[in-house]
């Protein structure tokens, strides 16, 4: 089997130039569709069915079409080794015991392969492995969660956590789901335990079914329909990657390394980062598209139904928003469309629970989130000048929404003023040329590639980050701006001019005199790349979350002035900050 695969693919490779071993994972991807349709016919009432047929089919990705028996040894490994550790130690140490064990096992693949690279255009088990960890780590805390009081438990916390043990073979099904087995999309064991028992759909009525605005009084099997929203990722996932293919032919990661594009004008140059950054992100438009969309057609994404159009929600593991990343104009929302459900574990089970107990997260959440953010992507050079770079970003970013934002919105801040449209165009410029120039440590992975990469441009992106970091770490500039900006305020409304001057203590105060432990979870930013940001953003979610904390400020400055006695509101310098 293996020989005729390798020689079909390899016939079809030849002609639009590309290594055998990428477009193997392209028919995996295709080939999950079939088997899609065929796993959610097989009966309701005979789940054995599906996890035989999901066992048998990624047993046929990994062994007959890539040979990888290393690979499901090593997948073998972890997700056995989870199992057992998670069984039999009930310590509250359990997992962390398990992380480190996967994490560990992880990184002990990404050094050898970085001491025996292999060629470009081979496929090794450390993509699956990543997806692994995440499912797996997250399992860990699950039971663990399963294991604790419900009044400890925070919301999400209640939904996913395990009450009973798994039997071995819905776990093995869990880990070996094939149409996320080689890059994802990740979730959680609790989401595919009832998509395997079907509770997942109870949410909708057999007499009345929601089907894109059509009602049908039957259905045989309890899965939805999803054929034609499926069909529609399908086809945006090959879209995106036959423009891949295509732009292949007009862009060169290499080409920014050669002595004949440091004969271009520096303009040239920095443009030139802009397009072949999105290049580089086709590949993974397309692969992401058309493994959500086989999960869309297995089931597994159903989200109940939209109350406002009363149509299904299919976006439960959604990992990418093309349109949303392109048009991104701030590093948050750049960040917040990319690998979103590896943002979501980073938040979930690393960031917040690093976090102790009562307390707000902080720095070290932040740390410790980033490096393990670092050591999950691999141990190459290229991705810690990435991640660092992106720190920056960051920062710099929330700085200038904080110091620069408010002078192009009116008086009250609560609208865009007349010259907003510049601030939207330059920060949109300046965010893609940025995000341009960080990924190419990403794609070198080497040092001395990525920093020549980087000099073929002069380090500008870094100039101008140290500078603005410089610039709004001077308290006598930041000082000169709030005086700016209060004297804009002076014309707004006096509720108005409250939530100023609250918002403006918020980033002082300390974490305890802001909400309890509760609010916080609920209300905080997901960290992307390791990275959290807890300011406010120009999106609907992040606004909303900012909303609920200002709510609470409001609550705790009114508790404040009771407690000063009578009407009189205390001025800012009065006031614990």
């Amino acid at each position: 089997m293996i020989k005729i695969i390798d020689s079909f693919m390899g016939r079809i490779g030849r002609v639009i130039g590309l290594p055998t071993d990428p477009l193997k994972m392209f028919l995996t991807f295709l080939l999950s569709y079939p088997f899609c349709a065929i796993l959610k016919r097989f009966p309701d009432s005979q789940p054995i069915y599906k996890q035989l047929f999901c066992l048998g089919v990624s047993t046929f990705y990994l062994l007959g079409i890539f040979n990888l028996w290393d690979g499901l040894q090593t997948l073998l490994i972890s997700s056995l080794g989870t199992y057992a550790l998670a069984k039999y130690i009930k310590s509250p140490l359990m997992p962390w015991i398990v992380f480190l064990f996967l994490m560990g096992h992880l990184t002990i693949n990404n050094v050898e392969r970085y001491f025996n690279p292999l060629w470009d255009s081979q496929v090794d088990i450390t993509g699956a492995q990543m997806v692994l960890v995440m499912k797996l780590s997250a399992f860990g805390w699950n039971i663990h969660d399963g294991r604790r009081p419900p009044a400890e438990l925070s919301s999400i916390q209640k939904d996913r956590a395990l009450t009973t043990f798994p039997p071995i073979l819905d776990y093995l099904t869990y880990v070996f789901f094939f149409p996320s087995l080689l890059i994802g999309p990740s979730f959680d064991y609790a989401e595919f335990r009832r998509w395997l028992d079907l509770t997942m759909f109870d949410i909708e009525s057999t007499a009345q079914q929601p089907t894109n605005g059509k009602a049908r009084k039957v259905r045989k099997r309890k899965i939805p329909r999803s054929g034609r929203v499926a069909a529609r990722k399908a086809v945006e996932g090959v879209f995106w990657i036959g423009l891949w293919i295509a732009l292949g032919r007009v862009f060169s990661p290499k080409y920014i390394l050669s002595d004949e594009f440091l004969e271009h004008r520096f303009l040239y140059r920095i443009l030139y980062l802009w397009p072949l950054g999105c290049y580089y992100r086709l590949k993974y438009y397309g692969a992401w598209s058309l493994t959500e969309g086989a999960c869309i057609l297995s089931g597994l994404s159903y989200n109940g139904i939209d109350p406002v159009t009363n149509k299904r929600k299919w976006d439960r593991v959604k990992n990418i928003d093309p349109y949303r990343f392109e048009t991104g104009q701030n590093t948050y929302t750049l960040l917040e469309t990319w690998n979103m459900n590896t943002n979501k574990w980073l938040k979930t089970y690393v960031y917040l629970r690093v976090t102790p107990k009562g307390k707000k997260p902080g720095f070290s959440s932040t740390l410790i989130t980033f490096i393990t953010s670092a050591f999950w992507h691999g141990v190459s050079p290229g991705y810690y000048l990435t991640f660092v770079t992106g720190a920056f970003m960051q920062s710099t970013g929330r700085a200038a929404r904080r110091y620069i934002r408010p002078f192009f919105l009116t008086a009250d801040l609560s609208q865009a003023g007349p010259n907003k449209i510049y601030y939207d165009v330059f920060t949109y410029i300046g965010t893609q040329l940025t995000m341009a120039y960080a990924v190419q440590p990403f794609v070198f992975l080497t040092l001395s590639d990525s920093i020549k990469a980087w000099r073929a441009v002069y380090f500008y992106i870094h100039i101008v980050l140290f500078t603005m970091t410089a610039l709004f770490s001077s308290k006598s500039v930041t000082k000169q701006i709030e005086l700016l900006l209060a004297a804009r305020t002076k014309s707004a409304s006096k509720l108005e001019q409250l939530r100023f001057e609250i918002e403006k203590a918020r980033a002082k105060r300390a974490p305890s005199d802001l909400v309890d432990r509760e609010a916080v979870v609920e209300v905080v930013h997901e960290p992307s790349l390791g990275i959290p940001d807890n300011d406010i953003e120009e999106s609907v979610e992040a606004i909303q979350m900012d909303l609920a904390e200002l709510k609470s400020d409001l609550e705790q400055f009114k508790k404040r002035t009771t407690m000063a006695g009578g009407n009189a509101r205390p001025r800012l310098s009065e006031r614990k900050v």
